[in-house]
């Protein structure tokens, strides 16, 4: 790796990393020998990046962020795991993001777009979409799978396997035990249905109709007395002439811990 003026003399940069030109690393941070850093990234003073780590163009990873660390598993027995994240993302200050898990998928996956502000933690083998905010202090265990433009609430916490769907929102506080279904808000611990995240859909640009939509599949699912499967085979008649209840179809169908209720 030939030395950028953009690397702090202070940085200790592995000569095995994959840098881009212009990839700015502040003082005193570390690069491991096995991460590949796309063009555009800035990596402020004090973070480190290390294992087997792919991240993308024009990410912003601030001072005291860790990226890419072995997992916080007992089971984790020096395997060659890895993490892996995409374009623009924002990873504040002590943010970590760990490696994933040879018992599961090997990889932590985070997209594009992704806010992610102080002192929040992804653990291994998660699978984060695009779009999300994980506001201050939210935690997601392992092998979570959190959808796109999901928000996650001040110290939100999700357990292991558990399933959050697209658009839906977590408050602050919330602990997640079971999986929540797209375009739902979930509170309380443990977090039950409190609506829907009309707000963000507002601000994602859906029309007011599809908005009404998923509020009346909401209380199809939620206040109508029904099943969770007479719910669901209900909501399935109703997306073949509303598109936008689709993802809830789809969801209840892949769901293996149940759902917030």
């Amino acid at each position: 790796m030939k030395r950028s003026p953009a690397i702090h003399p202070t940085a200790l940069v592995d000569t095995g990393a994959q840098i881009a030109d212009d990839v700015e690393i502040g003082p005193y941070s570390i690069v491991g020998g096995e991460v590949t850093i796309g063009a555009g990234t800035r990596i402020g003073p004090h973070a480190v990046i290390t294992g087997r780590t792919s991240i993308g163009a024009r990410n912003r990873i601030f001072q005291f962020a860790s990226v890419g660390e072995i997992p916080q598993d007992r089971k984790y027995g020096g395997e060659p795991t890895s993490t892996a994240l995409g374009d623009d993302n924002v990873v504040r200050e002590f943010v970590s993001i760990h490696a994933g898990t040879a018992q599961d998928r090997g990889t932590t996956t985070i997209g594009s777009g992704n806010l992610f502000l102080a002192y929040t933690h992804v653990a291994h083998d998660c699978v984060v979409g695009n779009g999300t905010t994980f506001s201050n202090n939210a935690q997601i265990a392992g092998h979570v799978r959190i959808g796109d433009f999901v928000v996650l609430g001040a110290y939100a916490g999700v357990h292991q396997f558990c399933h959050i769907g697209a658009h839906a929102m977590l408050a602050a506080g919330a602990i997640v035990l079971q999986d929540v279904p797209p375009y739902v808000t979930a509170a309380g611990y443990p977090a039950k249905p409190a609506g829907t995240n009309n707000e963000g859909l507002r601000r994602r640009g859906f029309a007011a109709a599809d908005i009404a939509t998923v509020r009346r599949a909401y209380r199809t699912l939620y206040r109508a007395g029904l099943s969770l499967e007479d719910a669901r085979e209900a909501l399935a008649r109703e997306a073949q002439a509303q598109p936008v209840i689709a993802p809830i179809v789809t969801f209840l169908s892949e769901s293996r811990r149940g759902i917030v209720r």
